[in-house]
């Protein structure tokens, strides 16, 4: 079974620097009837279909599929109804993990947040300068919250 252990962080963007190898995303969600997510994902030239259980916290279920390009599109056409989720992610390795940190745009605009994901919850990691207050677990900031209440209305 594939598990996701991952927190997630607000950034300070003045302390950020300047961030360089960005790679877009358009990613939109299948409703469902639970609190499962069905996620089609264009990041670059590859396309992803994305099934996540509930959170428990830092960790959740999650399957992870590439898809052809072309049924990403038809799929997000035809099948994810609303808005969709429009970033940029960069990568950034601070010690031995990688952070994701995603600036987005469109109506989320001017939030940056930033993700690491680790082996267990309880993994330590060392914390960079730029990132500040913990949102693990906060519902406004999944990314299917942010389709239904985006950022620039709060």
């Amino acid at each position: 079974m594939g598990l996701e252990i991952e927190r997630k962080f607000l950034v300070c963007p003045e302390l950020l620097g300047e961030l360089q190898y960005g790679e877009s995303i358009c990613q939109g969600y299948i409703p469902t009837q639970d609190k499962t997510a069905v996620r089609i994902r264009l990041k670059g030239s590859a396309a992803f279909l994305t099934l996540k259980g509930a959170n428990r916290g830092a960790v959740r279920s999650e399957f992870e599929y590439a898809i052809p390009v072309s049924d990403a599109q038809a799929i997000l056409a035809e099948l994810c109804s609303g808005p969709k989720i429009e970033k940029t992610r960069y990568c950034r390795t601070v010690g031995a993990h990688v952070w994701e940190i995603d600036v987005f745009a469109g109506s989320n605009e001017g939030l940056v947040v930033a993700e690491i994901e680790l082996n267990s919850e309880h993994e330590p990691f060392e914390k960079p300068p730029w990132v500040a207050r913990e949102v693990t677990g906060d519902a406004r900031y999944y990314n299917t919250s942010l389709l239904t209440k985006p950022y620039l209305t709060w």
